[in-house]
């Protein structure tokens, strides 16, 4: 069974998303769908306890070996990560089944390839496949992006497309001048081939500078990151939610280059610059969540918050921050993708006023109120809940660095602004409006329970905080041993091989 462990978080929606294309009932695609990410979720969990022993799992398709085949290659990031993944899925698709998902066609095997394309993203050894992932994962985004109609939706959409369009034309050609230059695709090989002489080191510098762009381009750095506010406040509650976990995907392929094949042969590559646009990344996320007129936009703004921060860490090539990048993480997409549902909830509950900062009728569900309050003290980094426990260590680990200074003032500034913008729209949201309203409609308890689930993970992760920081420790030393990585992915074929220019 674990020979074969790497590949089920793949098979798992992929097997949905064709049973429910045989399926044209919403009912059986529910249920389908259900099942197919509480058994995801089930998977993961499992791989992520498998993977905590430490081996990387390497696996072959079609027993092809590493660099002539596909491989798939699972240690404890890719694990967590795809855990991460199936938690988002079974709580964005338990939201959807209340009735959103019947506003257009084909939404449930969208949204299982979806997770198809990030859970093969994090797991993928090979940049040509995580090109194909990515590309999988894009595809499927764009429906799910439209979903629902509507004129906001469309304009999203558009620009939505046409940059990513221009992300993958990049890509392809960062991955021909990658091949040209070295002659594989393979991560392993690549950092193998990197330490060997006779090929063009402009060139291959070159390569990796446009690969990263568009990771950065995948992340929200700026100035590549004007198109998600609007196109995450644009989309559908449950689909925002699992957008929350697609910059994630850039972050991590960035810190998978950056350990794996740039740290033993190219350190400087990432020096200065990205650290600079990852600061300015949150100047200008911040300025965007004071700005912000809707809970949707404060969302949207928050996701690139966090994807700012975090793009801090891979060009300091250290594994205690990479530690606490990852906790760190893990934390923000929960509260990130929670405060997307919140949003579409209260805005049911406010009729027309809707998730609009403006006067209107407090929600009158209770839970609601406490809820917002929970989510605002986890995002804000105020104690006692997972968000403070994130932002401290990663501010303990980048005290020593060369740019820790810039980063303290940058990182404590807009956690300020964040905390007086969440103070002053929650103030206005609960308390300061108070005109009669119509009766709400009930929130359904698939709603109510999705938000309520990851509304939870703030105090949770909290209390779980030592357990799951030793684990990210543990994750974060595994992936800064390129040697390691390198020796599994390739095997025997690499250990004795000789040069091959």
């Amino acid at each position: 069974m674990t020979t074969h462990a790497p590949i089920l978080p793949l098979l798992i929606p992929f097997a949905a998303a064709l049973l429910q294309m045989a399926c044209s009932r919403l009912a059986c695609q529910r249920l389908i769908g259900l099942a197919a990410a509480t058994l995801l979720v089930l998977i993961t969990a499992w791989l992520t306890l498998l993977a905590d022993d430490g081996q990387l799992r390497v696996y072959a398709l079609g027993n092809w070996p590493a660099p002539f085949g596909i491989v798939l290659v699972l240690d404890r990031l890719a694990a967590a990560m795809t855990l991460l993944t199936a938690v988002l899925c079974f709580v964005s698709l338990l939201y959807a089944s209340s009735g959103f998902d019947e506003r257009g066609l084909h939404f449930h095997p969208l949204f299982q390839l979806q997770i198809f394309g990030l859970t093969g993203a994090f797991l993928t050894g090979d940049l040509f496949n995580l090109f194909v992932f990515f590309e999988v994962m894009l595809l499927a985004s764009y429906t799910l992006l439209a979903h629902g109609g509507g004129l906001a939706r469309t304009r999203a959409g558009i620009s939505y497309v046409v940059l990513n369009l221009v992300g993958s034309a990049l890509f392809l050609i960062a991955l021909g001048l990658l091949y040209g230059t070295l002659g594989t695709l393979n991560l392993a090989d690549l950092a193998y081939r990197l330490t060997l002489p006779g090929h063009d080191q402009a060139l291959a510098r070159l390569s990796f500078a446009l690969l990263i762009a568009v990771f950065a381009l995948k992340a929200g750095l700026l100035p590549l990151s004007f198109w998600l506010p609007h196109t995450y406040t644009a989309a559908g509650a449950p689909v925002a939610a699992l957008f929350a976990i697609m910059t994630k995907v850039g972050i991590v392929a960035i810190l998978r280059v950056q350990t794996i094949a740039l740290a033993p042969a190219m350190p400087d590559l990432l020096d200065n610059w990205l650290t600079t646009l990852a600061l300015a990344t949150v100047v200008f996320a911040a300025l965007g969540v004071v700005a912000a007129a809707r809970l949707r936009a404060l969302a949207a703004w928050l996701t690139l918050l966090s994807a700012g921060t975090l793009l801090v860490t891979p060009a300091q090539a250290n594994a205690q921050v990479d530690a606490a990048a990852i906790y760190y993480l893990v934390q923000s997409t929960l509260a990130g993708a929670a405060f997307f549902l919140l949003a579409g909830v209260i805005a049911e509950q406010r009729g027309r006023a809707a998730d609009h900062l403006s006067a209107g009728p407090a929600p009158q569900a209770a839970w609601l109120k406490v809820a917002f309050l929970v989510l605002a003290i986890t995002i804000a980094g105020l104690p006692p809940f997972s968000g403070f426990v994130g932002k401290l260590m990663l501010l303990t680990t980048l005290r020593e660095v060369s740019a820790g200074a810039a980063i303290w003032m940058v990182v404590l500034a807009a956690g300020f602004m964040v905390m007086i913008a969440l103070a002053r729209d929650g103030c206005y949201l609960i308390w300061k409006y108070r005109v009669a309203a119509e009766a709400a409609p009930a929130i359904v308890w698939q709603r109510a329970t999705a938000t309520l689930l990851l509304v939870a993970a703030g105090p949770l992760l909290a209390v779980m905080a030592s357990p799951l920081s030793e684990y990210a420790e543990r994750a974060a030393s595994q992936l800064h041993s390129p040697g390691a990585y390198v020796a599994s992915v390739l095997g025997p074929f690499g250990a004795g091989r000789k040069a091959t220019r």
